[in-house]
Order: structure tokens, then sequence, then C-alpha cells
């Protein structure tokens, strides 16, 4: 049996310690009040990040690096990728980001890499180390932590606030407004229709079984989409096989590398959502990578859950 034991250690790191969700646009709403919030921000600007902590950005960001896949997908949707001179191996959406220097792992950066990009800016998540951070603001470089508390409204705490740092207010409001639509529309067009069970697969194997429970951001993503996370009731991430073959789900979500040795695996391969063809991918990066794209992620999977509501 196929077993991704490296990979999946390092996504449940990712999936307990990041942040995000969905498609950004245009500023919707152009009048009065809202039009005039906080267009150019005015620095030096002082925001509290996720840890919790005072951080204070003398003047604009012109040179940013950023070690969270999530926040690069953001500080793209936002516009500002003028300003992006690092980024992590893991950063890889959208396609052209690949064109920027990486500076390593999210978990193990080069820091004197970073250092030699000369940032004034250096957007992370809680997998960076304080040490590092140390080092970096040892050398005067402002580093930014940012991540959310666990559902969507941390998202776009998040979203808000780096669109603050980077001086780009206007995109930031209509990034969160895109997505608050987005999954209301789809919330309304599932609401009353019959939730299938679900069953979402983070690793599998004969190193454990491991999902979306209750208290994590995927299950309110399966939740918003119309559908009843088999997990519910679990907290983290580690589920028995005992609890998932008694559930017996309805649809089984699953990253397309894993899906072949999956379904053929013993046990695995007795599920009736294996047996009937129930088994779907997605780009498990709009769920898993907690950033503007969740949106998009809740609307494909309330696709995959009720087809029939998005004739």
């Amino acid at each position: 049996m196929k077993i991704f034991k490296n990979k999946v250690a390092l996504l449940l790191a990712m999936l307990m310690l990041v942040v995000g969700l969905s498609a950004c646009g245009e500023k919707a709403n152009e009048d009065g009040k809202e039009a005039a919030k906080a267009e150019q921000t005015a620095y030096p600007l002082t925001v509290t990040d996720t840890n919790g902590e005072s951080v204070t950005i003398e003047k604009e960001p012109q040179r940013v690096v950023s070690v969270a896949p999530n926040l690069t997908e953001v500080v793209y949707k936002l516009g500002a990728q003028d300003k992006l001179v690092g980024r992590s191996d893991y950063c890889d959406y959208p396609a052209e980001v690949s064109a920027i220097d990486s500076v390593g792992t999210i978990t193990g950066p080069d820091v004197e890499k970073i250092i030699s990009l000369n940032p004034d800016l250096v957007i992370v998540s809680t997998h960076f180390d304080e040490a590092n951070a140390k080092v970096l603001d040892e050398a005067g470089i402002q580093v930014l932590t940012l991540y959310d508390q666990g559902d969507v409204n941390g998202v776009y705490t998040v979203i808000d606030t780096l669109g603050q740092a980077l001086n780009k207010n206007a995109e930031a409001d209509a990034c969160v407004e895109d997505m608050k639509k987005t999954i209301a529309d789809v919330e309304t067009k599932v609401k009353d229709l019959e939730k299938p069970t679900v069953y979402y697969v983070v690793g599998y194997g004969e190193y454990g079984d491991y999902t979306a429970g209750g208290d994590t951001f995927i299950h309110g993503i399966i939740e918003a989409a119309g559908g009843d996370n088999i997990a519910k009731d679990i907290s983290g991430w580690s589920i028995s096989l005992e609890i998932l073959v008694e559930a017996d789900p309805k649809i089984i979500i699953i990253n397309e590398a894993m899906k072949e040795d999956f379904m053929s695996a013993p046990t695995y391969c007795e599920l009736t959502a294996v047996k009937e063809g129930r088994v779907y991918t997605l780009d498990v990066n709009m769920l898993e990578r907690q950033g503007y794209r969740n949106a998009e992620g809740v609307k494909a999977l309330a696709e995959i859950f009720h087809p029939e509501a998005f004739k």
C-alpha cells in the first residue's frame, strides 16, 4: 500500500498552522464611506499580527518575500506581485510565481538567502521559526505573521491586513466581498438539500488515517458546500479506520495523486463510495491551502455534492 509519509506529515503541519478563502476581483461597492475607506494606506502603519504582536511597517513595502503559499496567492490576487522578490519552494500558484527566486522550504527556509534579497517585508505563517524571525529582525527586516483562527472570518482578516500592509486596500475589500458572495450563493443553493455523508482524505495507510475533524478549517468548507462530514465529531486530523468503515460515506474527496492506490487498497476498496464510483478529486490546494481560493473550493465541492443545484 503506497503511503506518502513525509508528504502527509508536512501537509498536516501546514494544515494546522496556515490560513485563507477565495476569488478576489474589482471593487464592487464604490459608494460613499465604503469607497473612501482607506484606499491609500497611511504609513507608518501599525497592525496586530495573528500572534497578537504589534508590527509597525514604516513605509510602503517595495520588496516582499513570502514564505507561505496561501499568502503568495493573495499577493498576486491583490495585484501586488511586482513587489514579490522571494517565495518558498511550495509557492506554485499562479504558475508565473515560479520565476521568482525561491528561499527554500516553508519549515526550513534559507534565512541568509532571504536577507540577500534585501526585502523590507517578509510575510509568513506560524510555521516560520521564531529563531529565524529574530535573525531577520536583527537584520532590520520586518516580519509579518498572518494566519487564520479556524474559520472564514479569520481569513477575511488576513486578507484585509495584508491589503493594508501592501497598500492594496480596495483590492482586499473587493476580494473579501467576492468571497462572501460566492459562499453565500452556494449556501443558498444547497441549504434545503439533503446532505450526503462525506469523507475527506488527507492521508491513509500503515501510518494512520487522516482527515478533517470538526474543529478544522476544511470541515467548515465541507459544511458550507452542503456536505455532512463524517469526522465532524472528531478533533484534529486523526481518525480510526474503524470509524471510517462504520460511517461508510457516500462521497470521498481525495488528492489525485492518492486516488488510484486508495481505491485499490485493502479495506478502502470495500467502501461503498469506492465500489460505486463516488471518489472525486479536485485541486485540493483550494481547500488545504487556506487562501483566497477557498471560496472556489466551496463551490467546487458543492457541485460534487449537489450537481442538480448547479445545472
